[in-house]
């Protein structure tokens, strides 16, 4: 009987792919640089969008490292993926998105 290989990418490759993602939304979109990162992003941030509304939100990056927004990504790529058009979308209320980041910082 064979070790059964686990479908889920590795903590670090997640972050990656995330990244990754985020930073190539909308490049042929007007507010966008050159290399397709949003004009409005500070370096070391991204954006998520939040809520039912989807309120866009810039967080940190070092918030990836942290199991309480890490917990948020796997909801996330549970109930939407990583691989689509709508951009980092968190599956949450905006009010414990808005507690859980003021705990963070």
């Amino acid at each position: 009987m064979g070790i059964k290989k686990s479908n889920k990418l590795p903590q670090a490759a997640v972050i990656k792919q995330i990244l990754m993602r985020c930073s190539s939304l909308g490049k042929k979109q007007q507010g966008y640089d050159h290399d397709g990162l949003p004009l409005d992003v500070p370096k070391g941030h991204f954006v998520v969008y939040v809520g039912e509304n989807r309120s866009r939100y810039i967080v940190p990056i070092s918030f990836l490292s942290r199991p309480e927004f890490q917990s948020l990504l796997q909801r996330a790529e549970e109930e939407f993926g990583f691989d689509h058009d709508m951009g980092l979308t968190i599956p949450c209320e905006e009010v414990v998105f808005q507690s859980l980041t003021s705990m963070l910082r």
